[in-house]
């Protein structure tokens, strides 16, 4: 399982440990990833998730899955989210 948001695209950094004595050694920084499950009004359902702590924060400012998913951009998005969002998206032009 890739360390990876699936909604954001952040991944891991990386870096140095860097000791008292100024000594360096690699290091990778993890992204806060979480497995959620998120609800969308158009489909009726929840879709799960892995996605890091500061996308969940992202998605509920933007008023939920469905207004984040409307306004991401489709690079950044995993081939999951960018499939819920064309789901989305059909769903909502049925309505209209």
């Amino acid at each position: 399982m890739s360390r990876v948001c699936e909604l954001t695209g952040k991944g891991p950094m990386v870096g140095n440990n860097s000791s008292h004595a100024n000594n360096k050694t690699k290091r990778r920084y993890l992204p806060n990833l979480n497995d959620v499950t998120l609800q969308s009004e158009t489909l009726g359902r929840g879709i799960k998730f892995r996605i890091s702590a500061a996308a969940l924060r992202s998605v509920d400012h933007r008023g939920g899955l469905d207004a984040y998913l409307a306004k991401a951009k489709d690079t950044e998005l995993s081939a999951n989210a960018m499939k819920v969002k064309k789901e989305i998206a059909k769903a909502q032009a049925a309505n209209a």
